[in-house]
């Protein structure tokens, strides 16, 4: 079959090419944002991409168009496809439907982690031989792909972003699990949900599509949560937390969190010595650990893989040192992954400066939705330039005011490397944070480019 992706560098898209190529389709994509790690990817599958929608990319028609849910009417392609009446479909959809079915399905879902959560799942997976098929909304190191075939279990990033421009269901209720990872429950996708309210009954959907002999691994310290399955809960259910009672504990026996011990039922099962840090990294193992022992993983087992777990690019990556300063790249774009990130490195590096470049890429950001938590999340660095845009909704100036001068805005990419790079010092950890490109400038600072 030919398929041509619409959207096809975002991370779930680019993902699923990787799928439909390694099942003997003939793929081939379109987008306008392209950028690593998944511009990469394609170009090492061989896949065709074309550089924008130019509606000429879907001749001769292919067999299926997906469409990403970023793409509305409008787009050249998009109407291309439904003025001619081409066969298409979302991308959720298509691997609900054609993918998945018949697998054995573990989905996490969750505002933060669900990118490191799912990669730590499938690398124990594989630790224990199972040769796990997944797709991941990033690029895990120890795979070095963000999606794969596989054996008979999959693991899936359960996203709870709109499906596609014509089915405005959450992504994940096309999956139908049979263990499902909650993570945590914050107010996101401000362009799409009104309130935490909205999400909440986006997540009970996801609840309700999940069997009852299916497993459920809820967080036990987060009260959204709590308050989706006080809604109602058919399968069976599981708890993990970091302080709260639950059926899974995690201790952090050193500070940064570079030590760890799982418990079960309050009695340890399983210790971790490992290079990640921080709590929401504690917790991302504690939730992975839990979901494989389902799916058949002792915890010692998973420990034992976890301490080989190198991370997933652009999530607190370490691209190389400038002036004898780290630089890290990292995909953190809500406050609270913002100061979970920051404060986990803080814990690490004790009183060395950190140096922190932000671009507020998102819909919400841009929107201006979490700006009166931006300053607190940026509690742990010591100074912060702050890429604008004229996309953004909002002035920073108050933001960067309550900085205590700390903060510089910065228009274009140029100035603000120039700045960070009379800035740094010997011993200085400077961390660039986007979930979009940046106009690659970890990339640019770290080879002295401007």
């Amino acid at each position: 079959m030919r398929i041509h992706i619409l959207g096809i560098c975002g991370t779930f898209m680019g993902g699923l090419a990787a799928l439909a190529r390694a099942d003997g389709h003939e793929v081939s994509g379109s987008d306008e944002n392209v950028y690593p790690p998944m511009s990469t990817q394609l170009e090492a599958l061989g896949i065709e991409l074309t550089v924008g929608y130019d509606p000429t990319a879907l001749d001769p028609a292919p067999d299926l168009v997906l469409i990403g849910n970023a793409l509305s009417r409008g787009n050249p392609c998009v109407e291309r496809v439904l003025n001619e009446r081409l066969p298409f479909a979302s991308g959720p959809g298509w691997l609900g439907e054609n993918y998945l079915s018949g697998r054995r399905v573990l989905a996490v879902a969750g505002t933060h982690g669900k990118t490191t959560t799912a990669s730590m799942l499938a690398w124990i997976l594989e630790h224990a031989g199972q040769a796990p098929g997944f797709l991941i909304g990033g690029m895990p190191t120890n795979f070095g792909v963000s999606a794969r075939s596989g054996d008979d279990w999959f693991v899936v990033e359960a996203d709870e972003y709109d499906t596609a421009f014509f089915d405005k269901r959450a992504k994940f209720v096309h999956y139908r699990p049979e263990v499902a990872i909650l993570n945590n429950l914050e107010f996101d996708h401000a362009d799409i949900y009104p309130d935490l309210g909205a999400i909440q009954q986006q997540f009970h959907h996801f609840v309700r599509t999940i069997a009852g002999n299916a497993t459920i691994l809820v967080n036990a310290d987060d009260p959204a949560l709590k308050g989706v399955i006080e809604r109602g809960c058919w399968s069976q259910l599981g708890r993990f937390a970091l302080s709260a009672e639950a059926d899974w504990q995690v201790r952090m026996d050193e500070p940064a969190g570079r030590e760890l011990t799982f418990q079960r039922a309050g009695q340890p099962v399983a210790e971790l010595k490992w290079a990640l840090t921080g709590r929401h990294n504690a917790m991302n193992a504690l939730a992975a650990l839990a979901a494989a022992n389902a799916a058949g993983v002792a915890p010692e087992q998973a420990a034992a893989a976890l301490a080989d777990f190198q991370g997933v690019k652009r999530r607190l990556e370490f691209l190389g040192e400038v002036n004898g300063a780290r630089v890290y790249d990292d995909f953190a774009h809500h406050p609270t992954a913002i100061r979970l990130t920051l404060e986990g490195l803080r814990r690490s590096i004790g009183g060395a400066r950190i140096l922190v470049a932000l671009e507020p890429a998102s819909n919400t950001m841009r929107g201006g939705h979490h700006r009166n938590e931006l300053a607190p999340a940026l509690a742990a660095a010591d100074h912060v330039w702050f890429k604008t845009s004229e996309a953004m909704d909002w002035d920073p100036v108050e933001i960067l005011a309550r900085l205590e001068g700390q903060g510089r805005p910065r228009r274009q990419i140029s100035n603000l490397l120039k700045d960070l790079r009379e800035a740094v010092r010997p011993g200085d950890h400077v961390v660039f944070m986007s979930n979009q490109g940046f106009g690659n400038a970890p990339q640019r600072f770290v080879r002295g480019e401007e």
